[in-house]
């Protein structure tokens, strides 16, 4: 099966793009989580400044624009996305409190110290998880958090398909204990570090299905977009077959 041979970072950004706008999240994820893992960061006050990093549309961005008083900044590489993001803001009448920006998470436009929080669902594999938690610490203050949701095996051993699909998606994919190696040796305290439910996964399955069934009928003939949409209803087949052994986690840390 020729989508087998792809995952989704071998497409067009446009195609992407295109398939994820004018939706909630682009990710899996609920604001029932998003809520949780705020649950365990302390200290946030009026004076506070967050920054969501690879927020796409911004949806987990707005629930912590409700839950918390901060400031707010929204970072994406997609100004559709962005565009999104602000007239939402606006709708929930934020007056500038949340904010998006065009920018590139391997250049991030804040100071040194500036950020009380860094928070990123579902985006920090675009630079690694690694590489995000040592070249972002520098933004945060002392005692700041950051918190990201991160795919991560359950399990030392698994069977070779979903080994080889992730191996090639995102070679970085490693166990629980490894990644909260790697937190501590960035220079975090790790705080909390839990499983997200199978329903964020499903969920977000769901809603890829009937996307998809509209997506193809858009660009009927299309092979990219053809083969795109194969490779999305792929992974989603694998999670099903294979969920016992990863899923996202929530790792939280605070800089030491």
């Amino acid at each position: 099966m020729k989508s087998e041979k792809h995952t989704i970072h071998d497409f067009d950004l446009n195609i992407i793009y295109e398939f994820f706008s004018n939706t909630e999240r682009q990710g899996p994820g609920n604001k029932e989580e998003t809520l949780k893992a705020l649950g365990f960061i302390e200290g946030l006050d009026k004076k506070s400044k967050i920054a969501d990093i690879g927020c796409g549309t911004g949806g987990q961005t707005l629930v912590l624009g409700e839950s918390t008083p901060c400031e707010i900044i929204g970072v994406d590489t997609w100004s559709g996305f962005i565009d999104q993001f602000n007239q939402n803001a606006r709708d929930r009448n934020f007056q500038g409190r949340v904010r998006g920006i065009v920018g590139n998470m391997e250049n991030l436009p804040f100071g040194e110290e500036e950020l009380d929080l860094i928070w990123s669902e579902g985006a920090i594999y675009n630079i690694g998880f690694e590489r995000g938690l040592n070249e972002w610490r520098k933004f945060l203050k002392k005692g700041g958090y950051i918190a990201v949701t991160e795919n991560t095996w359950f399990s030392e051993e698994r069977p070779a398909e979903i080994q080889d699909f992730w191996e090639k998606a995102y070679p970085e994919i490693d166990t629980i204990p490894n990644k909260v190696a790697q937190m501590q040796k960035a220079g975090y305290l790790p705080v909390a570090t839990y499983i997200l439910p199978e329903t964020i996964w499903t969920d977000y399955y769901t809603w890829q299905a009937s996307r998809r069934e509209s997506f193809l009928k858009k660009y009927k003939g299309n092979e990219a977009v053809e083969e795109f949409i194969a490779s999305m209803q792929y992974e989603a087949e694998l999670y099903y077959k294979y969920k016992a052994y990863y899923g996202y986690m929530f790792y939280i840390g605070k800089k030491i």
